[in-house]
């Protein structure tokens, strides 16, 4: 289930990228794709639960969790635009990285010497992967910038919403995110979504089923039960290795080149990601 979970995941990005370079504006598809997928996550949660309710003590880190999960959006899909899967990938590879550090600053745990160093690899890899992602340097750094800001914004989601894990099932609260977060992209593409045209071949339509069902539904199934099974550390040793296996497919299906300095940059990641192994909580699906 984990290793099924990483490869939907892995896989996203290239889907993703696909579907954008042929013709779906950003907004556009981040709004279809979580409206299709709220839709269907809510009919599971309610057929196995019941209920959707939220306690209105809570709705604070609600409305918090909707607002950091749109940016997440943004930052994705105009990632997407701007660089390659490539890059984008490997530099979600920091997602542990920020997620220890938010846990750091909103005092879950206390962050070792260790950490510290694991932090300096990973971000001096960051640098390695921007420097190495060459073409249009001003489009680039956006697409990097915002590939930094995606796996930063996914980091304080995860821990923002840690409390509300104690109350309320995975399921709710994904259906809950999923339908607010909908809202949000609606509102906000819908410019986007007026001038867009929908006529598209069966690839795409192939692909964006993929990208609803895939790393949005059968995801949070999979990797909450999982978590359930072998445990949170375990299965966050498997969630690091999503950027590097999607920079691989990106490699292959898309022919994307990958420079020596994005090499070393993604070792660098890597290293700091064993580094700070078994800190901090494990991230969340992830909903890219």
């Amino acid at each position: 289930m984990l290793l099924a979970t990483v490869s939907l995941w892995a896989f996203n990005f290239t889907v993703s990228k696909y579907i954008l370079n042929h013709g779906l504006h950003p907004l556009a598809y981040s709004s279809t794709r979580y409206a299709c997928a709220a839709i269907l996550f809510a009919g599971i949660t309610l057929a196995w639960e019941g209920s959707l309710r939220i306690a209105r003590r809570d709705l604070p880190i609600i409305v918090l969790g909707t607002a950091v999960l749109f940016t997440n959006q943004l930052s994705f899909v105009y990632a997407l635009r701007f660089t390659t899967v490539t890059t984008v990938a490997l530099l979600f590879g920091t997602l542990p990285i920020f997620t220890a550090l938010f846990a750091r600053g909103s005092g879950v745990e206390h962050l070792p010497l260790r950490f510290w160093i694991a932090a300096a690899f990973s971000f001096a890899g960051v640098a390695l992967v921007a420097v190495g992602s060459g073409g249009k340097l001003s489009a680039n750094l956006k697409g990097d910038a915002l590939a930094v800001a995606g796996s930063a914004t996914w980091a304080a989601y995860s821990v923002a919403i840690g409390p509300l894990m104690r109350r309320y099932s995975p399921f709710r609260l994904s259906a809950v995110f999923l339908l607010a977060v909908t809202v949000v992209l609606s509102v906000a593409g819908s410019r986007q979504l007026a001038d867009q045209s929908f006529h598209f071949g069966a690839l795409v339509w192939v692909g964006f089923a993929f990208a609803v069902l895939g790393p949005l539904v059968l995801t949070n199934l999979l990797w909450f039960t999982a978590i359930d099974r072998v445990g949170p550390s375990r299965a966050s040793l498997f969630a690091n290795l999503q950027p590097f296996l999607a920079a691989l497919i990106a490699l292959v299906l898309l022919s994307e080149p990958i420079t020596g300095l994005q090499i070393v940059g993604g070792v660098a990641i890597a290293c700091g990601i064993v580094l700070a192994s078994g800190r901090g909580p494990a991230p969340l699906p992830d909903a890219e």
